[in-house]
Order: structure tokens, then sequence, then C-alpha cells
């Protein structure tokens, strides 16, 4: 079974609490015993997150040699100019490690996307933009350590694709999910 959930803001990617962690786990979501992230998502974090009960998906999906893409919008604080963009897409030195280069571009008109609970920090003297950013990775919080790197803060992070499966065409709200159709199993796995 292969199972597409809209995480929520404040969700970790697991079902067991961390020790003094405020996070809610996946536990909360109601999902059907037995299944298991394919990935993660940091608890701030938003978006499609894939579950499942079969063994060898995790590295189907996951192993950077597969270059599965995955794509995230993403609010950054301020407005990057085109030599930033082209630094985010050219990868490179990400603390200890390298990230791949990637896809990037700025999100023109402005998407739109439910509010979080609670919202972003808004700020009037300080602008911020949307830009989508395609991965073959997933590095421990790499996007947000990527726009921090460049001087343009994540402020919200939304995984909107994984392969050619969209949110969007899944039509979930915040903490839905359910079973992926087989169209829409081979859509993740193109």
């Amino acid at each position: 079974m292969l199972l597409a959930l809209n995480n929520p803001y404040g969700v970790l990617s697991q079902f067991t609490p961390e020790p003094g962690s405020v996070w809610r786990t996946l536990a909360s979501c109601g999902l059907p015993k037995g299944v298991y992230p394919l990935g993660r998502l940091d608890a701030d974090s938003e978006g499609l997150l894939l579950l499942s009960d079969e063994a060898g998906l995790n590295t189907q999906l996951l192993d950077p040699r597969h270059a599965h893409q995955r794509e995230y919008w993403v609010q950054v604080e301020r407005i990057p100019d085109p030599a930033a963009l082209q630094t985010l897409a050219r990868g490179g030195k990400l603390g200890p490690g390298i990230a791949r280069p990637c896809v990037v571009r700025r999100l023109e008109p402005t998407p739109e996307v439910p509010p979080r609970v609670p919202p972003v920090r808004f700020r009037k003297s300080v602008a911020d933009c949307w830009i989508a950013l395609e991965l073959t990775e997933g590095k421990n919080r790499q996007v947000r350590r990527m726009t921090a790197a460049v001087g343009h803060p994540t402020l919200r992070l939304i995984r909107v694709r994984i392969g050619a499966l969209t949110l969007a065409a899944l039509g979930l709200a915040s903490g839905e999910w359910r079973e992926l159709t087989k169209a829409e199993r081979a859509a993740v796995f193109r």
C-alpha cells in the first residue's frame, strides 16, 4: 500500500514522540498500522509525504543514485536576485556535505497556498517571495540551509511534488491522507 499525506505544520515524520518534544507525530494523523514514512519532513515543514508498508520503496525513492525529483515551494526573506538563484542552482558546499545541483525558479505570481497555523512572521520592512527548488536528494534541513547560505532564510517550506505526483492533484487538505490510485502511484515513479 502506498499512501499520500498532506503533512501539516508541527508534525514530526515519525510515529514515536521524542522525549521533551512539543511536536505531534504521525500517530496523530489516524494512519493505518504498519506504514512508515518514505523520507521525512521536519516538523516546521509541510506538504506531500508518502507512507508505505512495502519494503524497498525507501531506497527506490530516496537514494540519490536514482535522482528521484522532489519539488519544494519556499517562502524566503527578501527577494533573491538572479545571482542568488544561480548559486542555489549550482549546489555545492552545504555544511559537512555537498549539495547536488538543482533547478531553482521564482514563483510569479505568488502561489495561492492555505494559511499556515500558526502564521509565518510578518515584517513590514522586509519583503518576502516564493521560490521553487527541485532536488534529487534530501539532506538534513537541506533547503533551509541552502536558502540561508545565500542570505534568504526560509520562512515557510512546502513539499508540493514527488516524481510527477503533485499535492495539488491529490486535493488533500492539511492533515488528510489517502491511498494512491494506480495512476497516482505510477506518477510517483515517473
